[in-house]
């Protein structure tokens, strides 16, 4: 009887068929893990703008919030934690909930841009991160760069010039629409 013959070519089939699933399986994991990391780096880049915008807007906030002085134009902060707890008049203010990180960099390592009338104090920020964005160019059709040079730059009314050569993607020196 030649039973054994009959199923000898029916296993090799099945492995074949086996490693062919296990490669089309493979290759649409690889797929969907470049899909999940292209959306994770959007998603880290929508939050960076989110952030920098909070805080530059607290910023604004805390020096409109200045005490009036005579001759004194208002003052920027000096530290983040200034942003957190203003305690320069009787009832303490707060210009920021909580101290937002770098979604880039995972840490509130952020780099403060110091104000040029006095550089103890700061009137914005920029990630320290020296990734590429997704972003390729800005809407004017100008080159995208590094995270690091997205600066977020509080605003009096008046445009913003981009600090040390550097604007936020959307074209906008301050990173505020």
């Amino acid at each position: 009887m030649r039973i054994g013959s009959r199923t000898r070519p029916q296993a090799g089939f099945t492995y074949i068929g086996l490693l062919l699933f296990v490669a089309i399986t493979g290759a649409a994991l690889a797929a969907l893990g470049q899909a999940w990391t292209t959306a994770v780096q959007r998603e880290k880049e929508r939050e960076l703008e989110f952030r920098g915008r909070e805080i530059a807007q607290a910023i604004q906030s805390y020096r409109m919030a200045s005490p009036a002085q005579a001759n004194q134009p208002p003052q920027y902060p000096r530290s983040l934690d200034d942003l957190l707890v203003d305690a320069r008049q009787l009832k303490p203010r707060h210009h920021l909930r909580r101290l937002y990180p770098d979604p880039l960099t995972g840490k509130a390592d952020w780099v403060l841009i110091p104000d040029p009338a006095n550089p103890q104090a700061f009137h914005g920020l920029r990630s320290r991160s020296e990734q590429q964005l997704m972003r390729r160019q800005r809407p004017d059709g100008t080159p995208l760069l590094k995270a690091s040079e997205w600066v977020f730059l509080a605003q009096d009314g008046a445009p913003a010039a981009p600090a040390q050569g550097a604007s936020a993607p959307d074209g906008n020196a301050s990173g505020i629409p």
